[in-house]
């Protein structure tokens, strides 16, 4: 006969395993970067106002900032969204404003309120439209932003729906958002678990690769698959993607230049400082003692 595995103790095992997975959810936000979409969106009522306000309270310069610019937009996409409650566009927008002012919100309750609005938001936008590739894409962010609350079996059962609608959002327009699904795909199989959940490095380069072939001028998408290049060891490929990067970076910084764009030129210029840092120590020569 075989022997039965204790069952207290196989308990154990997989609550360790379980946290151990679970670990990547904590910037799981962070992952998902859509481009700005400046004055369209925007505002909501209620407990909404009162964390956009607490977001923008200490801000000497708020009229001029990115937080005051998304905290107006959520105002306004509210405004509109519940003044034409039969248009899946109105519902997706505030979906969309749902996951930016989410991104600013640092207490853990309020962000999981204003994504799940921005999820209901969506899906009722998906009931109106089902063709909407908008739709589904900003209900597999708000999904993320939902599950980086949760950080438990729940959040972890979450990824499978957001690859949904990410996929789904690629069958219906892979150019949305400079290739925003298939971005985000490369992403998430990238930093996804393997054991228990969709974690896939042939999938995450697929993703990332096809990301860059249409959309070349979106600098985040290049600046991803050169993070992922160098997380896996690839320097060589890393390194032809960042001379193309490097070419096509004052192009890029023409196409992307209005105010909106600011805290992104901030967050592109730093990592790629970072990467061809990493790329210049990977070619120096190895020392040798002796």
């Amino acid at each position: 006969m075989f022997a039965t595995p204790n069952s207290a103790g196989m308990a154990y095992v997989a609550k360790v395993l379980w946290r151990r997975q679970l670990r990547w959810f904590a910037p799981l936000r962070r992952l998902f970067r859509p481009a700005p979409l400046a004055g369209f969106i925007g505002i909501a009522t209620g407990s909404f106002i009162a964390v956009s306000g607490q977001q923008m309270a200490g801000d000497k310069s708020s009229s001029d900032t990115a937080a005051a610019r998304t905290a107006r937009e959520f105002r306004e996409a509210s405004n509109r969204y519940v003044a034409h409650t039969n248009d899946a566009e109105a519902a997706w927008q505030f979906g969309r404003a749902c996951f930016d002012l989410a991104e600013l919100t640092t207490n853990n309750p309020a962000r999981a309120e204003i994504a799940e609005k921005g999820i209901a938001a969506c899906r009722e936008a998906m009931a109106l439209q089902p063709g909407s590739a908008p739709a589904h894409y900003y209900l597999g962010m708000d999904l993320g932003q939902l599950a980086d609350t949760k950080r438990n079996l729940a959040a972890l059962m979450m990824v499978k729906e957001m690859e949904r609608e990410f996929l789904a959002t690629a069958a219906l327009d892979e150019q949305f958002d400079y290739a925003g699904a298939d971005r985000n795909l490369g992403l998430l199989y990238m930093k996804a678990p393997v054991i228990a959940s969709i974690g896939s490095r042939s999938k995450a380069r697929q993703h990332l690769r096809r990301s860059v072939e249409l959309a070349p001028m979106y600098p985040e998408n290049r600046l991803n698959l050169i993070e992922a290049l160098l997380k896996w060891g690839d320097l060589e490929a890393a390194r032809r993607e960042a001379t193309y990067l490097e070419e096509l970076w004052p192009e890029a910084r023409r196409r992307f230049s209005d105010a909106s764009w600011a805290k992104s030129w901030l967050d592109w210029e730093k990592r790629f400082q970072a990467a061809k840092r990493r790329i210049g120590q990977g070619s120096k020569p190895a020392k040798h003692s002796g």
